[in-house]
């Protein structure tokens, strides 16, 4: 939709939420290994806030401030987490995924080193998540189409969408 008109309630609403959100996203993935949740779920918590972000604001202040290519680097980086995890587990010795063969290279014993891996793998999960939940609401929300979005570029004249 365009000529878009800022609400301050909605914003300052936004302002004060998006913090505590990403926090609880945050406590999600934090305590995923002995609660329900983990990376998965803190993704998804995560991915809401930067999307309330954009109904709050315009898609292109979002965009301004944080650059697609870089949540495209952080699918690549999530996944790496989890890959480079796996593979670590097999250079010394264990199956993919076998985290208490990473007491190997980690000075800690076997129970403390599965912990350690399943928190690695779960932020990879969160991480990657986050952004394609991201991604996948960017490409709805602009059809397709896709502006770079420069700093010179006048808010006004930007061509607002959402």
């Amino acid at each position: 939709m365009t000529g878009r008109v800022d609400d301050v309630i909605i914003q300052t609403a936004s302002r004060l939420l998006v913090p505590h959100i990403q926090l609880y996203a945050l406590y999600v993935l934090a305590h995923g290994h002995g609660s329900p949740g983990g990376g998965f779920q803190g993704g998804c918590i995560l991915a809401a806030s930067f999307i309330l972000m954009v109904i709050a604001y315009d898609l292109q202040e979002v965009k301004r401030r944080i650059k697609e290519t870089v949540i495209i680097l952080l699918c690549s980086v999530g996944v790496f987490l989890f890959a480079w995890t796996g593979w670590m587990c097999l250079f010394v010795g264990g199956n993919f995924l076998d985290y208490g063969q990473l007491s190997a290279i980690i000075p800690t014993n076997q129970v403390m080193a599965r912990y350690y891996g399943i928190a690695v793998i779960e932020t990879g999960v969160q991480i990657t998540v986050m952004a394609v939940m991201v991604l996948i609401f960017l490409e709805l929300a602009t059809g397709g189409v896709h502006r770079e979005i420069t700093e010179d570029t006048d808010a006004g004249t930007a061509g607002r969408q959402l």
